[in-house]
């Protein structure tokens, strides 16, 4: 498929410009983490909970993961109702939904408030800016609105990454390593996109179609996986899961090793500096899992962030040119609004 093929898909199928979202992603994170947060440095929090569903609530494990490799505080994701049980106000609250009306996240700010707890909001406006912002001892945070949550990670992910900078909970760069981050994954989204890029991404996606899709990765790099699964699901209307090393070479592995090899398609996440034994471990899956649908996608950057990042902005790619491929809207998500329409009645 050459790329005027890709276009026209593009042009027919994309609705809501997944395409053009999906090419803004660095331009989003660079403002997003420019954008000054006027906050005290605060380091005395026991740990973070972080609240959110969905598009909105991926930026969390990327936190979580940054902080467990070089934080001094720890992270924790929930996704449900309400507070995790053993929850108290010495654990700072940072609740992200991207339309402010998340009915999970909400109920969870509200517990917090309700607790004394301090709660700091990322949200586009709704019902989250409101409490947020008639509570003293937190803050709201705003990012653009008017588009899919799934497609404005760079601006969540960034405005959340900028207040762990700012309290120094997470450490931050210095401004000259940033810029040169910045500059590197531009590059790379270049030879990402799929239209005048390098035609890696539209390969890969290629090899994925009537496929079941696994996605292998290291611990380090989970939070990638786990996103690129979901972005599989939501952009591209296919199942995947995501698999953890070494956790899965005690489990999963069985099954791999007897599945049908034309049934499956396999990608997996690699980068500098993950622990050798680890590095083993895949290059063994590679040598004994038959599979003529293997990918190795080797996350580029000079830091675990940039990693993630890099990581995070191919897999997008390869999800919405995967719906292109199979002649799906990448922007359609129905199926979601019309399961909040249904919640809103009852």
């Amino acid at each position: 498929m050459n790329m005027k093929d890709i276009e026209e898909l593009v042009k027919e199928l994309d609705s809501q410009d997944m395409v053009g979202y999906t090419r803004k992603f660095i331009d989003d994170f660079e403002l997003a983490i420019s954008n000054e947060i006027k906050i005290d440095e605060d380091k005395d929090w026991s740990g973070v909970l972080c609240l959110g569903m969905g598009g909105s609530g991926a930026g969390g494990m990327f936190l979580s993961t940054l902080a467990d490799y070089s934080g001094g505080i720890p992270f924790v994701i929930w996704r449900d109702y309400g507070l995790p049980s053993w929850w108290g106000p010495d654990w700072l609250v940072l609740a992200t939904s991207y339309s402010g009306n998340t009915e999970e996240t909400i109920d969870g700010i509200e517990e917090a408030l309700q607790s004394g707890g301090t709660v700091i909001g990322i949200s586009s406006g709704g019902k989250l800016e409101k409490l947020i912002s008639e509570n003293e001892e937190s803050l709201f945070l705003s990012v653009p609105g008017g588009q899919m949550p799934r497609s404005a990670f760079g601006h969540l992910f960034g405005r959340q990454l900028s207040v762990c900078w700012a309290l120094g909970i997470i450490e931050k760069p210095d401004d000259k390593e940033i810029l040169k981050m910045i500059e590197r994954l531009r590059s790379s989204s270049t030879d990402f996109d799929i239209s005048g890029g390098n035609g890696l991404v539209v390969s890969v996606a290629k090899s994925m179609l009537n496929r079941q899709i696994g996605i292998i990765a290291p611990t380090i790099l989970i939070p990638a996986a786990r996103r690129f699964a979901n972005q599989l699901n939501e952009n591209s209307n296919v199942f995947a899961r995501p698999s953890e090393l070494p956790e899965m070479n005690h489990n999963e592995i069985v099954a791999w090793s007897s599945a049908n090899e034309n049934e499956h398609s396999i990608i997996y996440f690699s980068c500098e500096n993950i622990h050798s034994r680890v590095h083993s471990r895949m290059n063994w899956m590679l040598e004994n899992i038959d599979n003529d649908s293997s990918w190795i996608i080797d996350c580029e950057g000079e830091s675990l962030l940039e990693r993630l990042l890099y990581a995070s902005h191919i897999s997008d790619w390869i999800s919405v040119a995967l719906a292109l491929l199979q002649g799906v809207d990448p922007s359609e998500m129905s199926s979601i609004v019309n399961l909040k329409s249904h919640l809103s009645k009852i």
